[in-house]
């Protein structure tokens, strides 16, 4: 009888675990396993020839490859930038608006809906507006700034993403701060107003704190997101001006479908996902030791 019952609690979990373990097979361990080959191997990605070639594309990408590195610095900046100012902003707006306002409901919508549309729109959209746009507001008014070339100068093209960036993700990073303000005990809130601790000092010594687990999400998924940077770069500038905003994502997209070295293009990915893995590992474990319970 004890046989029977383990064996079908067995069954019972290849039926329900079995498909989602063949989808991740296929998906994502066998392409990976694959992309391990073709790194080591020099392959436009067309042809039927594929010749092994060991580990020269990796010595190429630490001894030659000059310009990858300043795709990285770039990306690394952006993505500290990008990671500070969505999750300020995020917090001060889930702060606002778990206030008693009968707007609140409203303005938590406005602002996450940016987020659920595709961001290839919203590249294309914003390159009208600081184009097209700015210049029907300078004729309008007369602002200078209007008439800057936000797109084209290499400070304010970086300035033009970053804004995007916020712009398009805070509302969801907001909507997992208000999750975590709602879940913090409120009796623990009322005694620390007894013991005369109000406004910011309640704020940095207990509601933040009691905030860490949603902090150390909401910082884990914008690190990785600013990480992989690809399409508001893509739809915005394209890299430019004169590289001056060329991700590691559009790097490697350029290596592998515009210069047609497939190979190459692998081995860039392979470092880059061991760099994300390593960054984001070190954030969730601090993160993580910074927690505390109510």
């Amino acid at each position: 009888m004890m046989k029977t019952r383990a064996f079908k609690n067995k069954l019972e979990m290849l039926v329900f675990v079995g498909p989602a373990l063949v989808l991740i097979l296929l998906m994502a361990e066998i392409p990976f396993v694959m992309s391990l080959y073709y790194s080591l191997t020099k392959w436009n990605g067309i042809g039927k020839t594929i010749e092994f070639i060991g580990l020269k594309n990796f010595t190429e990408l630490f001894t030659a490859d000059a310009a990858f590195w300043k795709t990285m610095l770039f990306t690394l900046q952006y993505t500290v930038f990008n990671v500070i100012l969505t999750n300020v902003a995020a917090i001060v707006l889930a702060v606002v608006l778990t206030k008693a306002l009968k707007s609140a409901n409203i303005l938590r919508a406005a602002f996450f809906v940016p987020y659920i549309v595709s961001l290839v729109i919203i590249g294309f959209i914003w390159k009208f507006i600081f184009t097209k746009g700015f210049e029907a507001l300078f004729t309008l008014t007369g602002w200078g700034f209007f008439e800057w070339s936000w797109l084209g100068d290499v400070k304010l093209a970086f300035t033009s993403v970053l804004f995007v960036s916020v712009w398009q993700a805070v509302g969801f990073y907001m909507m997992i701060y208000i999750t975590g303000l709602q879940s913090v005990p409120g009796d623990v809130l009322e005694a620390a107003e007894i013991d005369g601790a109000t406004g910011l000092t309640r704020f940095f010594k207990i509601t933040l704190p009691l905030l860490m687990p949603s902090f150390t999400i909401a910082v884990f998924l914008s690190l990785a997101n600013s990480l992989k940077i690809f399409d508001i770069i893509y739809t915005l500038t394209f890299g430019g001006p004169g590289n001056a905003t060329r991700s590691v994502t559009l790097d490697i997209y350029t290596e592998a479908f515009v210069n047609n070295r497939f190979g190459y293009a692998t081995a860039k990915s392979l470092m880059f996902v061991v760099l994300i893995l390593i960054i984001t590992l070190v954030q969730v474990n601090f993160f993580k030791s910074k927690e505390v319970e109510a």
